[in-house]
């Protein structure tokens, strides 16, 4: 097999963008689309060219000229679909969160075992080509052991009404930083604290600040602001510092990179996610495709984007929350 037949289950902003980066991929051919909204199906059917259309995930699993799946549904809605993909032979590309409860997770993890397709879970954040570049000095010791690491990842509040009903800033985006720094520093996290703002009286406040013990002995803050004034002219605030006996590493994207004036306002677009180049999605997404097609064709278990992985960041995330919800430090493991 030279090309692997893809399918999206979930068809909301994000399932879009997966298909847009599909399409621009040689060996990854996006064959049939799912979602119980008949509309939307029909609507991104015409614009993909595809003809599989489904309306049950359940009906798509069984065609057999189906070789993975993209699942792109909610936090929430992730652990049916995946265990269900798994059971039927596909390889599963499944976006994070891997699951809204760690025993959710597990179950996931659970059923990869032995199944004849692999099950890589979304991080994205590991294909930024700036975190793979501190990885390598990292692992060369060029700063020697991490003692201390921060970061930022905030965006304007137009993002995020809708968002904030269904999921909040620390499993939301800071899931992203947690997965990195077990990553970076190769060590568990052993106790979370956190707290939260409310400004807009969503479902989920908009501002979390965590911070992390990891078994190494280093400490961790994270920032994590679903709020910038709607006027911020750049998508996203992201930075990391890792801080080592030796040496310092700073990450900073999107701040601006890319700067674009025009009879308005300055925006600065994203250029390392998922930017849009002649109708068709690059960047980290699509490297992050790559890898995983690359991984199902060989037969290959992948070393990024592991399952064991996506389950310690989410512990570690709803961890720093339940610390929010009751103002003590939350022991892990």
């Amino acid at each position: 097999m030279d090309k692997l037949r893809i399918g999206i289950i979930g068809l909301g902003w994000f399932g879009e963008i997966h298909a847009d980066t599909i399409k621009g991929i040689p060996n990854l051919e996006l064959a049939a689309l799912c979602t119980r909204t008949e509309d939307r199906l029909t609507a991104l059917g015409e614009k993909f060219g595809v003809k599989k259309l489904y309306r049950d995930y359940h009906d798509m699993l069984a065609d057999p000229e189906i070789d993975a799946v993209s699942i792109c549904t909610m936090w929430d809605q992730h652990t049916e679909p995946a265990i269900a993909a798994l059971k039927a032979g596909k390889h599963v590309f499944l976006e994070k969160p891997i699951a809204s409860t760690v025993e959710d997770a597990r179950k996931i993890v659970e059923a990869a075992k032995g199944a004849k397709g692999i099950l890589f879970i979304g991080h994205i954040v590991r294909f930024n080509p700036r975190y793979r570049m501190a990885k390598e000095a990292i692992d060369a010791g060029r700063i020697g052991r991490i003692v201390a690491l921060s970061s930022r990842r905030n965006i304007p509040a137009a993002w995020t009404p809708t968002i904030l009903q269904k999921i909040g800033p620390i499993v939301g985006d800071a899931i992203h930083d947690t997965d990195i720094m077990l990553w970076f520093t190769g060590s568990k996290i052993v106790s979370a604290y956190a707290q939260t703002v409310d400004i807009r009286g969503l479902k989920y406040p908009d501002i979390g600040q965590t911070m992390f013990r990891f078994a190494s002995g280093a400490t961790a803050t994270l920032e994590t602001v679903w709020s910038m004034p709607d006027k911020t002219p750049f998508d996203i605030d992201e930075r990391m510092s890792i801080i080592g006996t030796e040496g310092i590493i700073h990450v900073q994207d999107t701040f601006p990179n890319l700067g674009i004036v025009g009879t308005d306002k300055l925006h600065s677009p994203d250029t390392t996610y998922w930017p849009m180049f002649e109708g068709v999605r690059g960047g980290a997404l699509r490297d992050e495709f790559t890898y995983f097609t690359g991984c199902a064709l060989r037969g290959e278990v992948p070393t990024i984007g592991r399952p064991d992985d996506a389950v310690a960041a989410l512990e570690a995330t709803l961890a720093a929350e339940e610390s929010a919800r009751t103002g003590n430090v939350i022991k892990i493991g």
